[in-house]
């Protein structure tokens, strides 16, 4: 597929159409660009933001600093998922494993562990209003075949050295209980934490604007070419050209778009998130406090995700295929602008299917699918992100996806 820039009329997602009001939305939306900066950041979702606000915690002047950011702040997958912070506690084992061997792929899932903890370190430490909840969450299995997935993967995780202290399984009617799922065959239970991402990210870049950062939205970065100076690029933009010492991509899905090379390595996927008003045998005393993954196959599942304020997120994978009739390859697309009325029905079966009450008792006005949005995904060929100098240009500066060089990146 054809790298592309993100859709300039993309959905609103439920995090979006909450934080209508934060100041940087639209930031310098019609200056031009600054001449020049030493870092220059593309993307100002959750990696791109963490990167500057690291930047200034390691001693860098905020005034050094560009975040651009090609639609409004917050507007790509840091601000259309849906709201989980939620470890893959191990049911990626034997794919990662398969890939890179076990010892590798352990330590890739007891870093995703850490992120949980470090983002409930940040929070807690920095006072972040983000609506984070620390909960549990189950990895439920609803067919035989993925019960007997689900069996093996545990059994090779912990025979590779993975801890698996933090989990408990639950079968039969146990589970049902536990999930509150009908259909649930088997559940393992492990922690998680529920969030507003969009209030994350965005409480990030105004502590990073406070300092002398500087953010520049409806600014798309559409070329990087070095400057002929052997230590610098010149960035252009919609709004003129910034020549910078290091340029850092945190351009996710469309990175391709300005490193052509990784359009072979980074597909971009389209998912879909729905926010339904719960029935009264959800809401009240009665609601959904832990979050799931309703598996059904190995690319068919849903996420579930109640809110603090009592709505019930319900998401799919971006490379799915189900009875909604979408193949995994009518899912890959750069456009978040669209979504689909048939995943739409299919998610609403499902939310009907946690309720108790029957399916055809009537709703009430306001019950029910409230929004629908999507989001693009970038997947990488063995599942995990690109991070450091990209190759061939590390002698020139150092220019990277998804982080920076040198730099830790705790969460």
């Amino acid at each position: 597929m054809k790298p592309s820039l993100p859709a300039p009329s993309s959905t609103l997602s439920i995090w979006h159409r909450t934080t209508r009001s934060f100041p940087h939305l639209h930031a310098n939306r019609l200056t031009t660009v600054p001449t020049s900066a030493k870092y220059v950041i593309i993307g100002s979702g959750i990696s791109g933001a963490l990167t500057a606000w690291k930047l200034i915690e390691s001693g860098v002047k905020g005034e050094d600093i560009l975040i651009l950011e090609s639609r409004e702040a917050v507007s790509g997958a840091s601000g259309r998922n849906a709201g989980h912070i939620r470890p893959n506690a191990f049911g990626s084992f034997p794919g990662y494993a398969a890939t890179h061997g076990p010892e590798q792929a352990v330590k890739v899932l007891e870093n995703e562990k850490s992120v949980l903890e470090n983002i409930r370190k940040f929070v807690e430490e920095h006072d972040v209003d983000c609506d984070f909840r620390y909960t549990n969450t189950f990895d439920v299995a609803t067919s035989e075949e993925q019960k007997k997935s689900l069996a093996d993967a545990f059994v090779s995780f912990k025979a590779a050295g993975g801890d698996t202290s933090h989990i408990t399984v639950y079968e039969g009617d146990e589970a049902k209980i536990k999930t509150r799922a009908y259909n649930a065959l088997v559940a393992y239970e492990s922690p998680a934490a529920s969030n507003h991402p969009g209030k994350l990210v965005q409480w990030i870049l105004n502590d990073f604007i406070s300092k002398g950062g500087k953010l520049w939205t409806h600014c798309a970065a559409t070329k990087v070419v070095s400057s002929g100076s052997s230590s610098s690029w010149d960035v252009y933009t919609v709004r003129g050209t910034v020549t910078a010492a290091t340029v850092v991509h945190c351009t996710n899905a469309y990175a391709a778009y300005l490193l052509p090379d990784l359009s072979q390595f980074i597909t971009p996927r389209r998912s879909q998130v729905h926010a339904f008003i719960p029935r009264l045998s959800l809401s009240g005393e009665y609601a959904m406090k832990h979050t799931m993954a309703l598996r059904y196959g190995n690319e068919n599942f849903f996420s579930v995700n109640p809110l603090n304020n009592g709505t019930i997120l319900l998401g799919g994978s971006g490379t799915r295929t189900s009875s909604d009739g979408h193949s995994a390859q009518e899912l890959i697309s750069f456009d978040d602008s669209l979504f689909s009325e048939r995943i739409a029905k299919s998610s609403t079966r499902e939310f009907t299917g946690l309720c108790e009450e029957s399916a055809q008792t009537p709703l009430r006005h306001g019950e029910g699918l409230d929004h629908a949005w999507t989001g693009i995904i970038g997947t990488t060929k063995d599942k995990l992100p690109l991070v450091g100098p990209v190759e061939g240009r590390k002698d020139r500066a150092c220019s990277s996806i998804f982080g920076v060089e040198l730099i830790r990146f705790d969460f």
